[in-house]
């Protein structure tokens, strides 16, 4: 599928984390910019994405789009052959999962698909999905080969209940495949990233990693860490994967983006190194048992703690690298550029 770079590409969620990335990659090749957001009059997201296209000359215009809002979408993906579906909450604490997480995920999902099926020019849909929707939980990883997921594995183990955010990834994608099977003008071709790292073009964007770092650095973990493992990747790397994903004609199916895997006391480790004692890093795995114990009052649900803590995580990123050319970004430098943005926006602070 050949997509023409002289026409208008549509990015969802134009103002997220990934997004941003994502349409710096298209300024810097010249091509326009269709910007889905959900609030036009937000000019503190907006600002961002503007001093961008002002540095690289690009051409954005801004949508008024909403991912529960039937057809919302079909002005902004006029003229447009690509479409990069990004837009999907990620928030691991939630009131109402079905409410927080789910609806926006699959209903947004058949909603952005409903207006490409209307949409006689797009050829090709990138849809931003996870590694969640691979695996749920880290244990689930011992009744794989070598302990070790690919594209071909699929997360059977989450729920509304257990792991609300997986699952709302999971079922998305599941309904992005059904749709597209039902037709043959537009191909989907899909990315599955692990935890996102990495300076934001806009360094407020609301991210599960920027808390996880947060919390890592402000004391919340003074008394120990979780011995959780994660799989990391740099957001300048899942924007390439987007760009390549698009723009690479024979590119098909799921890509695994992850660069590796960090516990979050590695993470201390790698920030004590350059910053010292200037923060309340962990210095030690705390115990599983106490977690456990712990979990109804720290905002954890036990059977996450029983699933995931003390599993070490593997994941094959050999497709992304060998399909996708993705040359991936050493970890340690992404968790300390995030790191040292964070402290020049005071998102975070020295005790």
């Amino acid at each position: 599928m050949i997509i023409n770079k002289d026409k208008p590409v549509l990015v969802t969620g134009a103002t997220g984390y990934v997004a941003g990335w994502i349409i710096k990659k298209l300024f810097e090749n010249n091509i326009p910019v269709h910007a889905g957001v959900r609030d036009l009059k937000n000019n503190e997201k907006l600002k961002w994405l503007n001093q961008l296209a002002d540095k690289y000359n690009g051409k954005i215009t801004y949508f008024d789009t909403n991912l529960l809002k039937e057809n919302s979408y079909l002005k902004a993906m006029e003229d447009c052959e690509l479409v990069y579906h990004t837009a999907s909450p990620f928030i691991n604490k939630v009131s109402n999962p079905m409410k927080d997480l789910i609806e926006p995920a699959l209903l947004g999902t058949r909603n952005v698909l409903s207006s490409v099926n209307q949409t006689d020019s797009v050829k090709r849909v990138v849809l931003t999905s996870s590694i969640a929707a691979i695996v749920g939980d880290t244990k689930d990883l011992l009744g794989l080969p070598d302990g070790t997921c690919n594209e071909s594995h699929l997360n059977t183990t989450s729920s509304q209940t257990h792991q609300p955010y997986s699952f709302s990834k999971k079922i998305a994608e599941e309904e992005a495949w059904r749709i597209n099977s039902l037709q043959n003008r537009w191909d989907l071709v899909v990315v599955n990233p692990a935890l996102v790292l990495g300076p934001g073009i806009n360094p407020n964007s609301t991210s599960e990693s920027l808390r996880i770092l947060k919390q890592i650095a402000d004391g919340t973990m003074k008394m120990g860490a979780p011995n959780l493992s994660l799989s990391l990747v740099d957001v300048r790397d899942v924007a390439d994967a987007h760009f390549n994903a698009g723009f690479t004609p024979k590119a098909n199916g799921r890509h695994i983006i992850s660069q590796g895997r960090k516990t979050l006391l590695e993470i201390a480790d790698i920030l004590r190194e350059k910053y010292g004692n200037d923060y309340n890093f962990p210095t030690r795995n705390l115990p599983k048992w106490l977690i456990w114990l712990l979990a109804p009052t720290i905002g954890l649900a036990r059977k996450m703690v029983s699933k995931n803590i003390g599993y070490p995580w593997k994941s094959n990123n050999q497709k992304s690298i060998e399909k996708l050319g993705i040359a991936y970004r050493p970890i340690e430098e992404t968790i300390l550029e995030h790191f040292q943005q964070m402290i020049d926006f005071n998102i975070i602070k020295r005790p």
